[in-house]
Parts: C-alpha cells; sequence; structure tokens
C-alpha cells in the first residue's frame, strides 16, 4: 500500500471536521447553556425539531469517527514512516487528537443529562488529583463549588468558541506542512473515500436514529457514570490499578503521549519493525482495554438492571417534554408536567391508603373511576354500609349508621339526579333533578338539608356535595359540623397539613374521578 493511499485517511479526517463544523453551528443555534434549559434544549432538536434528531447524530457520532480514522491515520503515518521527514507534521497531528478529545470532553457534558453530567464529574475529579493545580482547575472548570450555569457556560465557551479557533488554526498549520502533490487519480481516490466515510457515517446515524439522551442531570440520583467509548480503556485501565486509579488516569495519558511525540526524535535507525509494534502494540492494548470494559459491563446483571431503568426513566422525561414542554424551572421539574401531577401525588400520600380499592389498610369508602356519578350515588343509596361505602368505619357499626333508601326504581333515578346535581356537572336533567328535590323533602329533611352551608340535623348538609367547593372544604375539615360532625369521622382535617391550592388541586382531580373510566385513570402518565 503506497503512502498515497495511506494519506486519504487524512483528507477524510478533514471532511468530518467540516461536518462537526456545519452540525455544530446548527445546534448552536437552538443550544441554551444554562442549567435549567441545557437539557430541555438539547431534547427539543433530538425530538421535536424537524431532521433535528439526524443534525444532532451527525455531530455526536462524527466525533466518534475522528477517532476511529484519527488512529487509522496513525498507523498509517507510523508505518509509512513518513514522521521521520515530517516531524512538526506528526506533532501537530497528535495536538489534533488531543484536541479532538478536548471536543468530546467539553460537548458531553453540555447535554445536561445524567450521563454527561456525571461522567464529567468523574472526569473534572481526576483532573482535580493534579499535584499542586488540581483544585484550581476544577474551580476553573466548574466555575465554583458546585456544577451549575458557570459550568456548561464554560464548557460551552471552550467547545464552541475557544477549541475551533486553535483547532482550525490547527488543521490549517498540518495540512500545509503534510501536503504532498498528488496527480488527478489521487484526488479522485481521496474524494471517493470521503463520500464513503460520510455514508457510512449517515447509515449508523440513521440505524441509531439521531443520539442518545439520558434523563436530566440530578445531583441528587445515583448515576453508574460511564465516558465515551474512546475514554473506556482508561477507564478499565482505572478499574485495575484500584487505589491507583487517580495516579493511572493521570500519567498514562502522558506516557503515552510522550511516546508517540518521542517517536520522530527517536526513530531514525534502519530498523523501524521495533518502533511500528511499539505503536501497534499500544493501540492493540487500548482496544483490548476497551473490549474488557464492555465485557465486564455486559456481564453485570445488577448493572444492566439499573442501565434499563435509567432508559426508561430517559424516555419517560422525554415523552413528557416532547407532550407538556419543560418547565422554567428546570429540566428535573419535566415530571411534574403529567396530568395532574400534583393532586396525584398528594392522593398516592395522603388518601390513598384509606381509599384504594386495593390498600389492606382501607378504613374509608373507595374513591376511584365514577365516584360521585350518578350510578355511584344510586348504589350508595341502596347500601350505604357497603364493602365500599360505609362499610369499614367505624360509623357503619353503629346505631347512628345510614339506613337503605327504600323507594321505587324511579324515585330513586330522581333522588340520584338531584344529589348529582349538587356538583355542577353540565348534563343534569332537569326534570329529574326538579322531581328528586320534592322526594328529598319528604323523605331525607329529617337528617339531612340541601341548603349550600347548611348542616342536617343529624347528619352531613348535602348543598353543592361532590363540587370542587365541597371537595376542598370537606378535605380542609370533614369533622365540620356541616360534614360528618366531630363524632362520625375518623377521617383527620387537612386544612393545616395541606395549602388551600393543594386542597383545591386534590378536589379538582376527585371531581375528575366523577367522570373517569378505569381506562381514562390507566392512560394517565405514571408519576
Amino acid at each position: 500500500m503506497t503512502a498515497a493511499t495511506w494519506r486519504l485517511f487524512g483528507w477524510s479526517l478533514v471532511m468530518l471536521l467540516l461536518v462537526e463544523a456545519v452540525t455544530g453551528t446548527a445546534l448552536a443555534a437552538f443550544y441554551s447553556p444554562s442549567a435549567t434549559d441545557a437539557w430541555a434544549s438539547v431534547a427539543y432538536v433530538q425530538d421535536q425539531m424537524p431532521w433535528g434528531w439526524f443534525v444532532r447524530g451527525l455531530h455526536f457520532h462524527a466525533a466518534s469517527a475522528i477517532v476511529i480514522v484519527s488512529g487509522l491515520h496513525l498507523l498509517q503515518i507510523t508505518v509509512a514512516g513518513t514522521y521521520r521527514e515530517r516531524a512538526v507534521a506528526w506533532w501537530l497531528g497528535l495536538v489534533l487528537i488531543v484536541l479532538v478529545l478536548g471536543f468530546a470532553v467539553s460537548g458531553y457534558v453540555l447535554r445536561w443529562d445524567q450521563a454527561g453530567y456525571w461522567a464529567n464529574k468523574v472526569e473534572v475529579g481526576i483532573a482535580a488529583g493534579t499535584p499542586v493545580v488540581g483544585a484550581q482547575i476544577k474551580t476553573l472548570a466548574i466555575g465554583g463549588n458546585e456544577y451549575g450555569n458557570l459550568t456548561l457556560t464554560r464548557f460551552y465557551a471552550l467547545h464552541a468558541l475557544v477549541l475551533p479557533v486553535v483547532t482550525g488554526a490547527a488543521v490549517v498549520f498540518h495540512v500545509l506542512r503534510a501536503r504532498r502533490g498528488d496527480d488527478w487519480s489521487q484526488r479522485f481516490n481521496q474524494a471517493l473515500v470521503m463520500a464513503v466515510v460520510f455514508a457510512l457515517l449517515v447509515a449508523y446515524v440513521l440505524t441509531e436514529h439521531g443520539a442518545d439522551l439520558a434523563a436530566p442531570a440530578d445531583p441528587s440520583a445515583a448515576y453508574d457514570a460511564r465516558p465515551l467509548w474512546y475514554f473506556r480503556w482508561l477507564f478499565e485501565l482505572r478499574h485495575l490499578a484500584g487505589s491507583a486509579e487517580k495516579v493511572v488516569a493521570l500519567v498514562t495519558p502522558a506516557v503515552v503521549g510522550g511516546f508517540l511525540a518521542a517517536l520522530p526524535l527517536v526513530d531514525k535507525g534502519p530498523h523501524r519493525k521495533p518502533w511500528i509494534g511499539g505503536v501497534v502494540g499500544l493501540l492493540a492494548l487500548i482496544v483490548a482495554l476497551s473490549l474488557a470494559s464492555f465485557a465486564g459491563d455486559s456481564g453485570d446483571a445488577d448493572l444492566a438492571k439499573r442501565n434499563a431503568q435509567a432508559e426508561k426513566q430517559a424516555s419517560r422525561a422525554r415523552a413528557l417534554a416532547a407532550l407538556h414542554g419543560v418547565p422554567a424551572t428546570g429540566a428535573q421539574d419535566v415530571y411534574t408536567t403529567v396530568t395532574m401531577y400534583r393532586a396525584r401525588t398528594i392522593y398516592e400520600q395522603r388518601c390513598k391508603s384509606c381509599h384504594d380499592a386495593q390498600s389492606k389498610d382501607r378504613k374509608g369508602p373507595v374513591i376511584g373511576p365514577g365516584h360521585g356519578n350518578r350510578a355511584w350515588f344510586k348504589a350508595f343509596l341502596k347500601a350505604p354500609s357497603d364493602d365500599v361505602f360505609w362499610g369499614r368505619t367505624k360509623l357503619a357499626k353503629t346505631d347512628d349508621a345510614m339506613k337503605a333508601v327504600e323507594l321505587s326504581d324511579a324515585d330513586l333515578d330522581d333522588l340520584t339526579e338531584l344529589l348529582y346535581a349538587q356538583s355542577g356537572a353540565g348534563d343534569v336533567d332537569a326534570a329529574k333533578r326538579d322531581r328528586g328535590k320534592v322526594i328529598f323533602d319528604k323523605a331525607c329533611t329529617d337528617c339531612h338539608s340541601i341548603d349550600d352551608g347548611v348542616a342536617g340535623s343529624s347528619a352531613p348538609g348535602l348543598g353543592n356535595v361532590g363540587s370542587r367547593d365541597w371537595y376542598t372544604h370537606f378535605i380542609g375539615n370533614p369533622k365540620a359540623g356541616v360534614h360528618m360532625g366531630p363524632d362520625h369521622s375518623q377521617m383527620p382535617r387537612f386544612d393545616k397539613d395541606l395549602s388551600i391550592i393543594d386542597r383545591d388541586a386534590l378536589a379538582e382531580y376527585l371531581g375528575w374521578l366523577r367522570g373517569a373510566s378505569q381506562r381514562d385513570v390507566d392512560l394517565l402518565e405514571s408519576l
């Protein structure tokens, strides 16, 4: 294989760097470098912007392609031995590899997801172990004591401003130092290889549907941090080093870089096999350590479970962001955008154990789909002490318990309509409601009142029962005279523990349940 053939990799690298520049510029137009907005802006590009996933995928995976082609190009130069006559071009090439890796490190954290956040914490932690200047490096990197807005703006400035300028200058000087005169056939081959490399990149991006995005960064949540694949060899080496991991992480890259940088100075003689073998062996060792790292992860069943859970969390966060948007308070609050999140959370924490049909500790009426609708009221009137109603309360076992209402089906339907109408439902049959009022006045006023805010003589007032305002007041103090009274209610009052806003939200949810089916409940996003 001729030196000209090997040089094809160099022009492919230039092409890939141009892909990075173009896609990076496009992504920058939509990126917001702040702790509250960074993940949201990336999620928008990935999941909502037309072809955004493709542009982001090109940008992300082109970096991997650069690392692969750089390795081949480095091997090509080593075998050809051209670094012996063009040492400056070789050194500039090594600088470019370092700059590309700098792009990877600075870009990965900009996603501000769990993967990028925790990987960066590991990387900065290693850098912080540098003797003498470690603390200053950490402060400079994250902009203070904790990760936040300054962290993102600094890495963004490095990724989008500093590194592109330095890399662009290094590429120009490298090409000028390394170029040779090529004829038309060599130029055709260069164009052909670039086209093949680009086609492979596009095919991979299409297969992967862009690039991955984990759940929003959460400093309080445990996460199995893993670096990008081209750093996995160093990750495995740290694992093997045990307590000396930080020393190994700092020293090994310096040794590898020093060896490669010294090649033009030490490879002077006619016998080149030892030096070629050294480079090949180094690359083989890097590949072997990388494979060992991936193999170790693939054999860890517990890690697989945690990764599956993390992927599920990421999918949920992205789906919610696409459906409801991301709150201005930050991406971690995307989970609060589910339908009636606050009310359902309160219900889970405060109400479910006593009112859920499946609860072993249930002490009160079942609250679920259809609670407070016509069917519910009619069933209640027929058997108020049934297990799904008052059957599990202490009241049901006393003489004060409500007795079954004995009416004809027609009269029972009319009375049901009156009670159902108190909720403010919009589908009330006015004629049936009015007939129900007549029946109520005859059969129920000995105990109950239907006037708003008026207690019954010996039982709860039923004015506006089931309405949002009624629920809000009842939740606040079920022991009030207009409700159950102090002697007949086991339910605690929540006017001290829950704000009026929380009680109103819970009342809204209970009102929604009135018209909901089990399928409607099942279709709600999980909390």
